[in-house]
């Protein structure tokens, strides 16, 4: 009988093949010959991610990605949380599992809430169940059903947080997944069995306990467990707030949104970061010697404006603040260091004149008047035009970039003159009670709205930058975040929800044939979560205007 053939193109091999219709993408994938560096768990199909059960009927673009992809690891660590479910689900029946953020190179869950206690030998339990299931490679199906009939399932099982979070998106359908008779949602593919995630731990960690997790560089290894206990302590306090108003996953927030509570939700929010930042600058005084503050975090936290709102508090306190450039420091074009493709590498530490730059802070905190450069990006170089400065009693110096956490910046600077801040925007609302929401979505969205309205980007140029944007945050920012006097959590609760009015209409002008679309679809599906916001009621001094525009500082 001859067989109905459908051609498709392989992007791992550059080439087309011809393969049976209806064969799933584990069967094309090993009728391909196509190899990858890493165990395959999931593809591309015309750049949407599918399970490797999915089957096709009709001509196709396909690449297939293995563990050590983005996308592939995305996989993976849905697969392992739904592993821990079920684990936890059959251990502890009566107890309530959330995994809650990212931390210390792995995921912090609890057991019936934050002031649950977690103990050494539940995980291990957990850990050797887990083990077991692994063990077992036991298919994982997908499942699609009318969307009353998939919330029923949830309502019997006691899973009310998927209950809510389907009801947001008004949907006919819903998908779920399903490990024997143990059923998760997720919003993005899982790999086809128990036996694709075999590397992890866990391990008790602050009254919960750490969820560990491959390794992004080498993914058949378990990432070391950095100590994070300021960033563990920023989460905890906007998760303290969170739980004031009632709020741990997008559910909760929606019903409050359809309940006419969006604007004293909004009022809330903004109080509490004026509070923190008023905190922080009467931290500043106490100090009483204070004469830099250095400020660090990832691309689009809202350093700028943080620093403007901080500047507005020290100057009620009487301190004046200066700011002063650090771009203005960069060595000289020639002096620049090159990265691994022979680029100038402008986000290296030693782009920048480390021994001027300390010299003049030291001239400064001498009461010296110094003679200040600007560096002209045009010609690559430093010049001096006449601008100087000298320090006041009532002065003090804000520093704003990407190295101003690292000691060697400062290494000749009298440390306890220096008040060092971190700021970054750590999501800690959940979708639901095991798909946290990743902080750096929310940076993404944040940056793909600005670089729209005021750069002149469209979103497939900001999505194509930010895996470089995202190296660099490893490189030069992540690893010096501990060393902060103090952390501020730059999210609001509601802000994704006012941003998906904003992000939906630029990232649906992504074409389906680039690259790029792949992230752009998974933002937009993400985005049907969240009840839409107006931001009529922002207020001009929030820190999501420095991205959506209103704002009443300049910048």
């Amino acid at each position: 009988m001859k067989k109905n053939l459908v051609d498709i193109h392989c992007r791992n091999l550059n080439k087309s093949l011809s393969i049976e219709m209806g064969s799933t993408l584990m069967d094309i994938y090993q009728q391909s010959g196509a190899t990858l560096p890493y165990r395959v768990i999931g593809a591309l199909v015309n750049n949407k991610l599918e399970d490797l059960n999915y089957p096709v009927y009709r001509p196709k673009q396909i690449e297939f990605v293995d563990i050590h992809h983005p996308k592939g690891r995305s996989i993976y660590l849905r697969t392992i949380s739904m592993v821990l479910a079920k684990a936890v689900a059959e251990l502890y029946p009566d107890h309530h599992l959330r995994i809650e953020h990212p931390i210390s190179k792995g995921y912090y869950c609890t057991l019936n809430g934050r002031n649950g206690i977690v103990t050494t030998e539940m995980t291990n339990a957990i850990r050797q169940r887990m083990q077991e299931i692994v063990a077992a490679d036991t298919p994982i199906e997908t499942i699609e059903a009318p969307m009353e009939e998939v919330k029923e399932l949830f309502r019997q099982q006691g899973q009310l947080d998927r209950v809510e979070l389907l009801t947001t998106l008004g949907t006919c359908y819903a998908r779920y997944f399903k490990i024997d008779h143990f059923i998760d949602f997720f919003t993005g593919v899982l790999a086809p069995s128990t036996g694709y995630v075999p590397v992890f731990d866990v391990e008790k960690y602050e009254n919960g306990f750490l969820l560990r997790v491959p390794y992004v560089e080498n993914p058949e290894t378990l990432a070391p467990v950095v100590p994070q206990p300021k960033m563990f302590r920023a989460f905890d306090q906007f998760v303290e707030w969170n739980n004031i108003m009632h709020l741990d996953n997008i559910g909760d927030f929606d019903r409050l949104m359809h309940e006419n509570h969006g604007s004293e939700l909004l009022k809330i929010y903004e109080a509490l970061h004026e509070k923190f930042i008023a905190s922080i600058a009467d931290k500043v005084h106490e100090r009483g010697n204070v004469k830099i503050i250095m400020i660090s975090g990832p691309s689009s936290s809202g350093k700028t404006t943080f620093s403007k709102r901080l500047s507005v508090q020290l100057s009620v306190l009487g301190i004046r603040p200066v700011v002063l450039s650090m771009d203005d420091y960069f060595v000289n074009r020639e002096d620049t260091p090159k990265d691994e493709n022979g680029e100038w590498d402008f986000e290296h530490l030693h782009a920048i004149d480390l021994e001027l730059f300390n010299t003049q802070l030291n001239q400064l905190l001498a009461g010296e008047e110094v003679n200040l450069p600007t560096f002209n990006f045009e010609d690559g170089h430093r010049h001096y035009y006449g601008q100087t400065m000298k320090m006041t009693d009532d002065m003090v110096l804000v520093i704003e970039g990407i190295h101003a956490l690292n000691p060697e910046l400062l290494a000749k600077v009298d440390q306890s003159r220096v008040f060092k801040l971190y700021v970054s925007a750590l999501t800690t609302i959940s979708l639901d009670d095991h798909t946290w929401i990743s902080t750096s979505d929310t940076r993404l969205l944040r940056r793909i709205v600005r670089d729209y309205n005021f750069r002149g980007f469209s979103a497939r140029d900001t999505i194509s930058r930010w895996p470089s944007v995202r190296r660099g945050e490893d490189r030069w920012i992540f690893p010096y975040q501990e060393n902060a006097d103090i952390m501020f959590n730059s999210s609001l609760l509601f802000e994704l929800a006012i941003l998906r009015r904003y992000a939906e209409p630029i990232l649906s002008q992504v074409p389906e044939y680039c690259n790029e679309y792949t992230e752009a679809h998974r933002l937009l599906k993400f985005l049907r979560f969240f009840a839409p916001m107006d931001a009529g009621e922002l207020p001009p001094t929030s820190l999501l205007r420095e991205f959506l525009g209103g704002s009443s500082f300049r910048y």
